[in-house]
């Protein structure tokens, strides 16, 4: 079995992995960063373009969020279903287009916006890597707006550019530190990305995009088998994955988690168990989810949606509704059954 890291999947075999029924992650082309000689730390300069269904934009937006970014670099949000096959551009593409009318609501969604990153008003991702030359269409994408190019659109390697340059960048919570300097706690986020990395972030697309059976299983068996790592840490009463502070690995889990009961339970077939049956990381979960910042940077009407707009006959679940709806119970920790 190829070895993955906390960043990316390895990609050996990828071409037969993924004929063979697996779903195998591609890597993201684009790995500049902010603090290069052409890519200078300044408030004002940069963009994101992202999906607000997509986890990993969304460890961008809680990124931009917690280091209060959110004035300081701008962003545009793509609707959460990409281009159908009548689509003059082709099918499959994420778009910015506001007045598109999602399923779920028969509206348009607030949240998602034109393109004002390029100063062109493109309505495809694929159009601003087009003008790089790129076929790449994927998001998140970090852009410089003073340069016209691409940053970089690898997530890990965006929170941690944002983590690091901060303050240069117009950040307004200095006592926030994702990645802490302190060596031990900076090796124990380090493990813990990894982790959730194989076993939560990428493991749920495992589980729930790979065709074969025995992927599937497997997938699923180490991602419940993290979980209950997990809820273990948490068992001693601290309040973050590390302890005291809330870390880069705290941000890599919450995407996921965040979607485990209202999408991935069913969407992903990972459904062994649901978050209310883990006590330590639901209370975690309601945690996260109240800090300032971090439920405006995600939307799981956007997530149902996607997720759900994209299965074989588009139409979304509306639940789960007992004991509470979504995401209104992640402000009841108490849901959650003590032990």
């Amino acid at each position: 079995m190829p070895t993955d890291t906390a960043t990316e999947e390895n990609q050996t075999n990828a071409a037969q992995r993924r004929q063979s029924g697996e779903f195998v992650r591609g890597v993201s082309g684009f790995r500049h960063a902010i603090g290069d000689t052409d890519f200078p730390a300044e408030p004002g300069r940069y963009h994101l373009f992202v999906a607000l269904n997509c986890p990993w934009c969304h460890r961008v937006t809680l990124a931009r969020a917690v280091l209060g970014l959110e004035i300081s670099i701008s962003m545009d949000v793509a609707f959460p279903n990409r281009t159908n096959d009548d689509d003059p551009a082709g099918p499959n593409l994420w778009e910015f287009n506001p007045e598109r009318i999602a399923t779920l609501t028969g509206a348009a969604l607030p949240e998602c916006t034109v393109e004002t990153g390029t100063g062109q008003g493109l309505r495809l991702a694929k159009e601003i890597y087009q003008c790089e030359g790129s076929a790449e269409q994927s998001v998140p994408i970090l852009y410089d707006k003073v340069a016209q190019r691409i940053v970089s659109n690898e997530s890990a390697d965006i929170i941690r550019m944002l983590d690091r340059n901060a303050s240069a960048l117009g950040g307004t919570r200095p006592d926030m530190q994702l990645v802490p300097n302190d060596p031990k706690t900076r090796a124990d986020v380090e493990a813990l990305n990894e982790q959730i990395y194989v076993g939560i972030n990428n493991g749920a697309y495992k589980a729930g995009f790979s065709s074969d059976q025995a992927v599937y299983a497997a997938a699923f068996e180490r991602y419940f088998a993290t979980l209950a790592d997990l809820e273990e840490r948490l068992s001693d009463g601290r309040p973050f994955l590390t302890g005291s502070q809330f870390t880069e690995a705290d941000l890599r889990l919450f995407p996921t988690l965040f979607r485990h009961d209202p999408v991935y339970y069913l969407r992903m077939k990972l459904n062994g168990a649901r978050m209310l049956d883990y006590p330590y990381l639901w209370r975690w979960l309601c945690r996260v989810y109240a800090m300032e910042g971090v439920p405006e940077a995600g939307s799981l009407i956007h997530c149902r949606q996607g997720y759900f707009g994209r299965s074989w006959n588009g139409v979304v679940p509306l639940g789960p509704c007992h004991p509470s709806t979504y995401p209104e119970a992640y402000s009841k920790p108490e849901l959650a059954d003590p032990r």
